[in-house]
């Protein structure tokens, strides 16, 4: 028992890359090869807050400015989000997403779904809700 409390952090490592990997074998197939998680990400954020700046956006998905522009500029170029300066300070960008980037969630939803169910297959609802609460309980010993 030990051995397993102690290969604890490994393991959530291992399930993160076969996570990674799963949505990266999906995207391909849906015709988004080179896109990262950090995309997606973004345009989920999108969804939630339909008009966001470069700023605020950059403090929801915990990246660096320099690194958030890269990536929203890779959206961009696909059509995904359009990004325009903000009539009140031209120094701001507002960013939104487009109808292509709206689809795009659409696909996205169906694929977390099937995420979450091979992630929590064989799982009780109170099993998952106790998950959800020990990793949550681990986050706050980092925070």
């Amino acid at each position: 028992m030990e051995q397993k409390v102690n290969t604890s952090i490994s393991t959530v490592s291992q399930i993160h890359t076969l996570t990674a990997d799963f949505l990266k074998k999906k995207l391909a197939q849906n015709g988004f090869d080179d896109f990262a998680s950090s995309h997606g990400y973004i345009l989920y954020q999108l969804s939630v807050n339909p008009q966001i700046t470069m700023k605020e956006l950059t403090a929801k998905i915990n990246r660096d400015k320099s690194t958030t522009t890269v990536l929203v500029r890779k959206l961009e170029q696909a059509g995904l989000v359009n990004v325009q300066c903000s009539t009140i300070d031209k120094r701001n960008k507002i960013l939104t997403l487009t109808q292509k980037g709206r689809e795009y969630n659409q696909m996205t939803s169906s694929l977390s779904k099937e995420l979450l169910n091979t992630f929590y297959k064989g799982f009780s609802q109170k099993e998952k809700e106790e998950f959800c609460d020990f990793l949550e309980r681990i986050k706050k010993n980092f925070e």
